[in-house]
């Protein structure tokens, strides 16, 4: 029962980290053309939709640990890739300051194909 739920829930939060992420950056490369979207609320908006892919993640490792299962290949590989990419990210803010919303909104962009990816990965 629980394990349905962990799936259920690991399902469902997949498309959230995939919209949130792809939407945040969006926002951030209109942000780069179109001074009123920069806002505080943009970067809030994508440090909630970067903690998504962490709960992602959690999701995934208890739902494997609980189980038993065993997971497609590469598709915890990406989940992982993803955690790495955010922390890339955010380590590279200070040098790319003058393009910091061209780095957050392909950032974002790239945490979204990597959901995708993953999903693709673990319906094979």
């Amino acid at each position: 029962m629980l394990g349905l739920m962990l799936l259920d829930a690991h399902t469902a939060w997949a498309w959230v980290t995939i919209i949130a992420n792809g939407l945040a950056g969006l926002w951030s490369l209109g942000a780069h053309k179109v001074a009123p979207l920069r806002t505080r609320a943009l970067w809030w908006f994508t440090g909630v939709a970067q903690v998504t892919v962490f709960v992602e993640v959690i999701l995934g490792v208890a739902l494997v640990n609980k189980e038993k299962l065993e997971f497609p290949a590469f598709h915890a590989f990406y989940g992982f890739v993803a955690i790495i990419a955010i922390a890339i990210i955010y380590s590279y803010r200070a040098q790319l300051k003058s393009r910091v919303y061209l780095l957050y909104g392909f950032g974002g962009l790239f945490l979204m194909g990597l959901g995708i990816r993953a999903m693709l990965v673990g319906q094979a």
